[in-house]
């Protein structure tokens, strides 16, 4: 099961993370603060559940649902809240709520009812394909419209368990303005001159350019940090998870993944040793998103 968590409150997405990958119940693959930040990489990606916070700055849990399922997002819903007023609850459930998670989070009960929705997910999905299948003569062959540049690289991201990561909108932008106005080749231009393009596109008539290109380079680097104890994470518990076989090599110098692989196996989480190399990893990506977008259009 591959689930995406929505919550501003980061102990309760540690916990939820943690008891989902140490139960065996599947991966996470995206996070998020906010109802607005979660829309579109849960778009992207399209996890099979989403857990949600229902009281959140912004948009709250329930208006969040109601954006995804009216842009289409079909997977289920687990809503996480402290909030026990019933009308609020039933209004939950009437938009299409699944189950409910209390706080503060109890392992036992995130453990049966994750379980729970599991299950539910897979008949509904069983259901789906029988359905599918009687109906398919009369499906559409109207061909459905490519993907943009942002939901290619939001979907990359989404596999590596980044989608929901600040640096994401900075590596967006520059692989934008790479795929569609670079015409250096395959090869990068300098790092700096990307950072500050980000920043000018984000805001055009910002004072400081430097001191935006160096926030963008920090956030960045958190994000492929984020990337990296994601895959080891996943390549601890499996060694054959796909994900794990694709994006570890190829975005990363796979003996610095297999180093925090040790290091997790062995209780420590020493993230400031790991090499972040910010440029193999925005050249693959580039590399990745071209061809797919070039093969698209």
């Amino acid at each position: 099961m591959r689930f995406f968590i929505v919550d501003d409150d980061t102990a309760s997405r540690t916990m939820l993370k943690k008891i989902i990958t140490e139960s065996d119940l599947g991966i996470v693959t995206g996070e998020a603060t906010s109802g607005a930040d979660s829309l579109a990489p849960i778009l992207a990606i399209q996890p099979d559940l989403v857990l949600i916070d229902l009281l959140m700055p912004e948009l709250d849990g329930i208006e969040t649902m109601e954006q995804l399922r009216a842009e289409g997002f079909q997977g289920q819903f687990i809503m996480i809240s402290q909030v026990v007023n019933k009308e609020m609850v039933g209004e939950a459930y009437t938009k299409g709520v699944e189950f409910f998670i209390h706080k503060p989070i109890n392992r036992i009960e995130v453990q049966s009812i994750l379980k729970k929705a599991a299950e539910q997910y897979r008949l509904k999905q069983s259901l789906l394909t029988i359905q599918e299948s009687l109906a398919s003569l009369a499906f559409s062959q109207t061909p459905k419209k490519p993907a943009s540049i942002r939901e290619m690289v939001l979907s990359t991201l989404g596999h590596m368990g980044i989608a929901g990561e600040t640096g994401s909108n900075d590596m967006i932008a520059i692989i934008e303005w790479l795929v569609t106005q670079y015409h250096g080749g395959s090869q990068l231009p300098p790092l700096k001159d990307l950072y500050e393009m980000a920043a000018m596109k984000a805001a055009p008539h910002q004072a400081d350019i430097k001191k935006e290109s160096k926030a963008i380079e920090q956030r960045i680097r958190r994000t492929i940090l984020a990337a990296i104890h994601h895959l080891a994470s996943l390549g601890a518990v499996d060694y054959t998870n796909p994900d794990f076989e694709y994006y570890a090599p190829r975005y990363f110098d796979f003996q610095e993944i297999r180093n925090y692989m040790k290091n997790l196996e062995d209780g420590r989480s020493e993230s400031s040793k790991v090499k972040v190399n910010i440029k193999k990893f925005l050249q693959v990506l580039y590399l990745e998103i071209k061809e797919r977008y070039h093969a698209a259009y």
